[in-house]
């Protein structure tokens, strides 16, 4: 069954009915399976298989989201991962039958499977997005390369597509000491980021070592277990460089 273009099921790896992190207000959460980047200090090791988890249609999606729905009235319904983009034309149905009923959609992504060839299909999909909160991991391709085992540039052709189409977009920026901190890449990022029209918030997120524990049990070992978290200082800094007077949208 392909993943990239089934409308009709999607591969899910789990569900959060009450989440709070991941876009406005109290939202229901599906994270889909299967990620094409490899980081190192991914906290969701066992999303990357694309193997079949468990299926669940978009009514089925819908009527689940229902059930919690009196909760949902300043949230909505975010599509994480793993990629969610992985599967395109499930979360492209997903959204459209979502803003049929006046729900709020949000796709939490890292852009890993962005394709320019098959532009019409994202432009379709963000025609139903309220909100997209994209997670650009490190603005050195040959660095990003080194941390995700894949490009970056997809992932900022990404970024400049949702400009072009001004999506409400949220920044995240997972800040990892030694890898991502230093002050050349955060003002590379910073002169990327300016020529964007459509960014909400930027976001920097601290890494953290919590995904250690599900890498070990995988019997994987886990790269960057000598990495320490940011300090707070580090972070305020980060945070200092990216934000300060930056012309966000209302």
């Amino acid at each position: 069954m392909n993943l990239y273009n089934n409308l009709f099921t999607g591969n899910i790896h789990s569900i959060e009915t009450f989440g709070t992190f991941d876009g406005p207000g109290v939202r229901y959460v599906l994270f889909l399976q299967g990620c094409p980047f490899q980081c190192q200090y991914c906290h969701n090791r066992d999303t990357w298989s694309t193997e079949e988890n468990k299926r669940m249609t978009v009514e089925e999606v819908l009527h689940d989201f229902e059930r919690y729905s009196h909760f949902y009235k300043n949230g909505g319904i975010t599509v994480s991962g793993g990629e969610a983009l992985l599967q395109i034309g499930f979360i492209t149905e997903l959204f459209k039958k979502a803003k049929e009923r006046n729900i709020h959609t949000c796709l939490d992504t890292s852009a890993g499977c962005y394709n320019e060839k098959q532009i019409d299909l994202y432009k379709t999909l963000l025609s139903y997005t309220d909100l997209v909160l994209l997670d650009i991991k490190h603005i050195d391709d040959d660095e990003h390369m080194k941390l995700t085992k894949s490009s970056n540039k997809h992932v900022l052709k990404f970024a400049s597509l949702l400009s072009e189409l001004k999506v409400n977009t949220v920044i995240r920026h997972v800040l990892i000491p030694t890898i991502n901190d230093q002050d050349v890449y955060l003002n590379q990022l910073r002169s990327f980021l300016d020529r964007l029209n459509n960014v909400k918030k930027i976001e920097v997120l601290p890494y953290h070592k919590k995904g250690i524990a599900k890498w070990e049990a995988m019997g994987l070992t886990y790269e960057l277990k000598h990495i320490e978290e940011p300090t707070q200082e580090m972070i305020k800094k980060a945070e200092f460089i990216l934000t300060n007077n930056y012309h966000f949208i209302k």
